[in-house]
């Protein structure tokens, strides 16, 4: 076998699997439906945009992104569509 270096992301996802931190999802198919639409709006993308924000927030945005099995921006793009759509809801509430 080939041993090949890992960079830290692909060493993190290892030791969160031999931790067995990875569940199955119940539903794969609705899981899929939801993330091929999460890809599709990726890349229905025709406006760019510069934000400046704490690098805590981003690094925050980044751990949930993985947490969700998507790019951390299209983690962001979602956010603002649900926000501007009325979906974005306060737990609170």
């Amino acid at each position: 076998m080939v041993q090949q270096k890992l960079d830290q992301d692909e060493r993190d996802l290892l030791e969160s699997y031999e931790r067995d931190e990875w569940e199955s999802v119940e539903n794969v198919a609705k899981e899929t439906k939801r993330y091929r639409s999460y890809a599709q709006a990726a890349f229905r993308k025709d406006a760019r945009i510069n934000i400046r924000i704490s690098s805590q927030d981003l690094q925050a945005l980044q751990m949930k992104a993985v947490e969700e099995g998507i790019p951390y921006q299209t983690l962001i793009a979602s956010v603002l569509h649900k926000y501007v759509s009325g979906r974005l809801t306060d737990r609170a509430s």
